[in-house]
């Protein structure tokens, strides 16, 4: 196993949930796109397989119809970079330190009420 290549979710509004992850969370718009789905670029991977974010039109069939989804995280440089931005778009979020890994998180939901975090590794967290 080398990465995580791609997480994928069956969204009810894809419009508001294309453009929260473009605008809130700093996603960038990724090639061949549809009416139907959506695929954003997380980061670039090796071998020729970016990291993406895929959003799938709920009412297109694509696949299952729950999910035990509890949340999904992004790593960042520096948790605290966000939290102004954050407050100026009038997204609310929730603190959260990991004293066994030494990681600092925010937690927030997206249009959808998926639980998103920002995590950070922080030597000083512990």
């Amino acid at each position: 196993m080398k990465a995580l290549g791609e997480l994928a979710l069956r969204v009810n509004d894809l419009p508001a949930m294309t453009a929260f992850y473009i605008d809130v969370v700093g996603l960038e718009m990724f090639s061949d796109n549809s009416p139907d789905f959506v695929f954003l670029k997380v980061a670039d991977l090796a071998e020729g397989h970016p990291q993406i974010m895929g959003f799938f039109d709920r009412s297109a069939a694509v696949g299952q119809e729950t999910s035990t989804l509890d949340h999904f995280a992004f790593v960042v440089d520096d948790v605290s970079e966000h939290k102004e931005r954050f407050e100026r778009l009038n997204v609310r979020y929730v603190d959260r330190e990991f004293p066994n890994f030494h990681w600092r998180s925010i937690f927030f939901a997206d249009p959808e009420g998926n639980t998103v975090e920002f995590v950070s590794y922080d030597a000083s967290v512990g």
